[in-house]
């Protein structure tokens, strides 16, 4: 990064960071704090952690001082959260932390990756507040200012629980370790929940079959683990009756059967794969290890993000369908900036296509902003 476009986040970042409305978390005291500067190494990042400070005011003049590129909080409570080793802070405790991140779910340009990794977002609002007992006021949501969204329970039955009892839940929500014979033990009493998404995945992947050719259908029956011609011939010819079944009664399927059993388990313990996908498709996919640790930094919400110039926005989960990062997160204005831009491209913002070729060409600030911060321009001459 050339010093004029170093010097240009800087200025930007503290300007936002001079006026714009900070709020620190609960208990932010008790908090591990993180930064990381826009310094002579950067965009390469150096962070600088285990910092505590006695309180809000403390904490909020030292953001507003050091206007950071980035900034972390832990999830986690601390009696001395600027001990320099973990074994020293004494742990009290961990907020509950979702992270879903476009990056592990879909490849594409920077808007459908925010729209898909949205519909992950509430997908998993649905399952906490429609199936896991907590309630829409319990669930805060973050868009990072990246690529995806945080979600932060605070409530005090969850922060003493330990990475065991977080992997269960993170393990409800991504569908992991389903075991067939449970999901088909009995039809769920309600339209929610992994009976229900279990019997709709395994009835498309049925319908899937009916539509290939008998060489085709029984060429990937035999590519599962275990599942030889016969076993597969025989699947076949019970797949109607299967089906059937599904709809109505999916404990009447006999898992003991040779071949319905033998498939259905083969087809479980695929990682990937059609029926993988299917299932897949019916999770919510959020950042396994992000939630198990009782321990993470995560960005604070109200800052910047060092890697876009957007904020890091808090919503509620009613605000969360009509929120539009590309609008509500960009904090920096119209005012037109030289840039030089490595490369051809296309970017939606404030409301705006963006068609940049190549060379240096005037932008408004905040696409500057992004640019930059994403390494893909840098500050032209004359700004």
């Amino acid at each position: 990064m050339k010093a004029a476009t170093l010097e240009f986040l800087k200025q930007r970042f503290a300007e936002y960071y001079r006026t714009g409305m900070l709020t620190a978390p609960p208990s932010a005291g008790q908090r591990e704090w993180a930064f990381v500067f826009f310094d002579a190494a950067y965009p390469d990042i150096r962070m600088r952690r285990h910092i505590g400070f006695p309180g809000n005011d403390a904490l909020l003049e030292y953001v507003r001082s050091m206007a950071p590129a980035h900034l972390y909080y832990s999830s986690a409570y601390y009696t001395l959260p600027h001990a320099p080793t973990m074994g020293e802070k004494g742990w009290l405790g961990a907020d509950l932390i979702f992270d879903l991140d476009a990056d592990h779910i879909v490849r594409g340009p920077y808007d459908v990756m925010l729209s898909r990794v949205k519909e992950e977002t509430v997908k998993l609002i649905d399952m906490l507040t429609g199936e896991l007992g907590f309630s829409e006021q319990e669930v805060g949501v973050v868009f990072s200012g990246g690529r995806g969204y945080h979600i932060h329970i605070r409530e005090i039955a969850v922060r003493g629980w330990g990475s065991s009892e977080r992997r269960e839940l993170i393990d409800y929500v991504c569908g992991i370790g389903l075991d067939p014979a449970v999901m088909l033990s009995r039809p769920s009493p309600s339209p929610r929940g992994w009976h229900q998404r279990y019997i709709a995945a395994l009835t498309e992947y049925l319908l899937r079959l009916e539509g290939l050719e008998q060489k085709e259908a029984l060429s990937e029956l035999m590519a599962l683990d275990g599942v030889g011609k016969v076993t597969a011939e025989e699947f076949l010819k019970r797949a109607a009756r299967l089906k059937e079944a599904l709809s109505t009664n999916p404990a009447a399927i006999n898992l003991k059967d040779f071949a319905v059993g033998k498939v259905i388990r083969a087809l479980g313990g695929q990682q990937e794969g059609t029926f993988a996908s299917l299932l897949r498709e019916k999770a919510a996919l959020a950042d396994e290890p992000v939630t198990t640790d009782i321990k993470r930094l995560i960005r604070m919400p109200t800052s910047l993000h060092g890697g876009s110039g957007f904020r890091v926005t808090p919503l509620t989960a009613k605000e969360l369908p009509l929120f539009d990062p590309l609008t509500d997160a960009v904090v920096f204005g119209t005012r037109e900036v030289r840039i030089d831009c490595s490369r051809d491209l296309s970017m939606p913002l404030l409301g705006n296509e963006y068609r940049l070729g190549q060379g240096t060409g005037m932008v408004p600030e905040a696409l500057a902003v992004f640019l930059c911060c994403r390494g893909l321009a840098e500050i032209g001459g004359g700004s």
